[in-house]
């Protein structure tokens, strides 16, 4: 394992999952050489144990957001409802944090949900009934967008949603509820897709929205090959993202398979410094565009785990931050996810 590099900033990580996979719905899994098979099959559980190990590995996390990933979903009631189960599940673990057993970090102080805008104003219901679960602790929805007509781009996560989704009329119609209710929207979304995402953020300029994982470069299936050659349509999609100033950025998700710099979990993980001159390009481009108040470095664990381990991620990204200043560490590191997340740690 890596030495820590600035053991004592203090990191609020905005974005991890949790999750169990008991072993027969693994077995029913289909055969895919997609590396986020990888990630599904090798990664089978990821709860409380699991995330403190990666927490507590030296780095200085003093809280935590979550971010939605299907977990946990109530098996009966109204359909429309069950996306709640997650946050119940969710603060639950919040609160085995929160009673200062595991020390001073606050797993959890954020809580981002799932909920189908296409419900229209209906959403407002689920909205209401996340807030309610969440006990204090709900700040936001994250809908996925991403689409490709290779289905090998998203492998396993193909078909999950239509082509143009964040355009949808019904989609709209749901979404503009978020601001009324001072909840913010997560973006997942594919690179190409970032023009879609810079729409809806200048429709809706009062609602705060956060592009996750710089925006997804691609690098695998009809992009291989192709990374490089995109990285100039990707930094003019994020150059026109950023003058949207209700948009933030999320500093991570690099050492997913999308970008193609790793193909199996097998492989051996990179050192933080082979990961902070791969992931240069892209950390600095967001940087200059968003500044530092308006980026935050993430983990994406334990999905990131399939490129990097925790130690060497948070290095990497302390690498990536050297020549910036205290106060833009802070913000970096831990201010932006506090403003954006309303994060309350004391």
């Amino acid at each position: 394992m890596e030495q820590i590099l600035e053991p004592d900033l203090a990191i609020i990580d905005p974005h991890h999952h949790l999750w169990d996979r008991p072993t027969e719905i693994l077995k029913n899994l289909p055969p895919s050489d997609h590396g986020f098979m990888d990630i599904i099959r090798d990664i089978p559980r990821y709860l409380l144990d699991e995330l403190l190990a990666d927490l507590k590995s030296g780095h200085n996390v003093i809280g935590t957001v979550y971010m939605e990933c299907g977990a946990m979903y109530r098996a009966d009631g109204p359909e429309a409802l069950r996306c709640v189960g997650e946050t119940e599940f969710v603060n639950g673990i919040a609160a085995m944090t929160a009673s200062g057993l595991y020390g001073n970090l606050r797993a959890c102080a954020g809580i981002v949900g799932h909920v189908d805008f296409r419900m229209g104003a209906a959403v407002e219901d689920v909205l209401r009934s996340h807030i309610a679960a969440g006990h204090g602790r709900f700040r936001g929805i994250r809908q996925s967008c991403s689409w490709d007509a290779d289905p090998g781009v998203l492998g396993p996560l193909a078909g999950r949603v239509p082509q143009g989704l964040y355009a949808d009329a019904k989609f709209r119609e749901g979404f503009k509820v978020l601001h009324a209710l001072g909840l913010s929207f997560d973006a997942w979304l594919l690179e190409p897709q970032i023009p879609e995402l810079t729409d809806l953020a200048r429709a809706f300029p009062e609602t705060t929205i956060v592009i996750d994982h710089v925006g997804t470069p691609l690098g695998i299936a009809a992009y291989a090959g192709k990374r490089e050659e995109r990285f100039g349509i990707w930094r003019d999609h994020i150059r026109a993202l950023a003058k949207c100033p209700n948009v933030h950025v999320k500093l991570g998700g690099l050492p997913m398979p999308f970008a193609g710099w790793r193909k199996r979990m097998a492989e051996p993980l990179p050192t933080s410094e082979t990961l902070a001159a791969q992931w240069k390009p892209y950390i600095d481009t967001c940087i200059e565009a968003f500044g530092p108040s308006r980026g935050m470095f993430e983990s994406n664990f334990p999905v990131d785990r399939f490129g990097a381990d925790y130690v060497a991620l948070w290095n990497a990204f302390k690498r990536l931050a050297a020549g910036c200043s205290p106060e833009e560490k802070t913000a970096l590191f831990s201010g932006t996810a506090k403003k954006v997340y309303r994060i309350n740690l004391g």
